[in-house]
């Protein structure tokens, strides 16, 4: 389902800064609060809206809600999209990835938290269309890049490409929550140390070992 198709006309006509207004309003208290918790009164009132107009422009909070994720999965998209398509080594592609993970989950911590929430949705339908969506894009760009990587003879022909695409964004993902959100930044400080978290090139160096091991 496409972003347009889940706000109303009215909404499409606003301009620009205002439809940004709302969407930022929706974002934190979503990010902050969760989808359960969140209210549409608290979005309304920090975007400098009524009410009754959030509801005429989304029919309900999940519609809202999907918009806003919808916006960030395309973002999301643009960037591993441009990052993945470069014609380089697979490891190569790698730690460019990790880096702009490190500087994106810290720079936008309430996205990343945003997307966290995606991940714990009680309801199972809303749960199996944020995943459909969210997914798919990342399960897309990452089989491709192994793909290529298998062709070019940098990643042995024997690995499970939709499996391997799968471990690589698990890992990702979880790289980007130990930046940005508060308990899987306590759980890497455990594991690893507090100064971990201030030693990018570290944490670069070691996934590539990593990865290298597991690819190669």
């Amino acid at each position: 389902m496409s972003l347009h198709g889940r706000f109303s006309a009215t909404f499409g006509h606003l301009p620009a800064e205002k439809q940004a207004r709302v969407f930022h309003a929706a974002g934190e208290e979503f990010a902050l609060r969760g989808f359960d918790a969140a209210k549409m009164s608290a979005i309304a009132q920090a975007a400098g809206v009524s009410v009754g107009s959030l509801y005429q422009y989304f029919k309900n909070k999940q519609a809202l809600y999907l918009a806003v994720m919808q916006g960030s999965i395309a973002e999301m998209e643009e960037l591993l999209t441009a990052l993945s398509h470069v014609e380089e080594d697979i490891l190569i592609k790698a730690e460019r990835i990790i880096r702009e993970i490190q500087r994106f989950s810290r720079k936008e911590q309430l996205l990343i938290k945003l997307y966290q929430g995606a991940t714990a949705q009680n309801d199972p339908v809303l749960a199996a269309r944020l995943a459909a969506e969210i997914e798919s894009v990342t399960a897309r760009i990452y089989r491709q890049a192994i793909h290529e990587a298998q062709a070019a003879g940098d990643i042995r022909p024997d690995i499970d490409a939709d499996f391997a695409a799968y471990m690589l964004n698990s890992l990702f993902m979880t790289l980007q929550f130990s930046y940005s959100c508060e308990y899987h930044t306590e759980r890497l400080k455990i594991y690893a140390g507090a100064d971990v978290l201030n030693q990018d090139d570290f944490v670069v160096e070691q996934m590539l070992k990593f990865f290298k091991a597991a690819l190669r």
